[in-house]
């Protein structure tokens, strides 16, 4: 009897203590709120606006071996095991004809120094490194100070 009494109160304990937690903070655990907001995992809210890319405007490095931004929207491009959309333009073959920054000769070495003829598959998905810039406000505070900011 004296176990189940223990147990009984046990139980009792956690229910209301989970319950204290859910009012504290509803819907989270340990405070934490997503990006989109206090909104339920199962409410849809409307979706953000496009951000907008500048054109043909091309953002400094911020770190040394930084990966260069990319200065255009790249909206309808594919990028996957079948194709490659900068490839298009940015490659050894076209990059003169389209008016393009050709990729790095890192680019067609692969992990045993080989130099490749082709683009070496560990650097075939462009948008692994390279990101579009855009006039945006930033998502979450931040403080970074470029290397040259620090002196």
């Amino acid at each position: 009897m004296k176990k189940f009494l223990i147990a009984l109160l046990s139980v009792g304990a956690l229910i209301s203590g989970a319950a204290v937690a859910e009012i504290d903070n509803p819907g989270g655990i340990g405070g934490l709120e997503s990006l989109r907001g206090a909104s339920e995992l199962e409410t849809t809210r409307a979706a953000d606006d496009f951000k907008k890319f500048p054109r043909e405007q091309v953002l400094d490095s911020s770190f040394v071996y930084q990966p260069p931004l990319i200065p255009h929207n790249i909206r309808s491009y594919e990028v996957s095991l079948n194709a490659n959309k900068c490839l298009a333009c940015h490659s050894w073959k076209n990059a003169k004809e389209m008016g393009a920054t050709k990729i790095s000769v890192t680019h067609y070495v692969n992990r045993e120094d080989a130099v490749l003829a082709d683009v070496s598959p560990r650097r075939y998905f462009c948008l692994q490194c390279h990101v579009p810039q855009a006039n945006a406000k930033p998502l979450v505070e931040n403080e970074y100070k470029s290397v040259d900011a620090l002196k």
